[in-house]
């Protein structure tokens, strides 16, 4: 899977950094929230469009204003 889109809510520490993935293969696509960095938990859940990931990942970044996207 490659990283599609990425995002994190701005937090530096550890414990409140949150980041959002949007991935493909080019055929399946997936959203990965994470909590912690690199080494805290993450959840994927499995999408059957583009569109559908989106929506998805708009949904688990909420309203926030201190989300930004990453460059990839």
């Amino acid at each position: 899977m490659m990283v599609e889109e990425h995002w994190w809510n701005g937090d530096p520490s550890p414990r409140g950094r949150r980041d959002v993935y949007i991935r493909t293969d080019g055929q399946a696509w997936e959203v990965q929230a994470q909590i912690g960095g690199a080494s805290g938990r993450s959840r994927v859940q499995q999408c059957p469009s583009r569109a559908a990931a989106v929506i998805l990942a708009d949904a688990w970044r909420g309203s926030n204003p201190s989300w930004r996207g990453l460059p990839l």
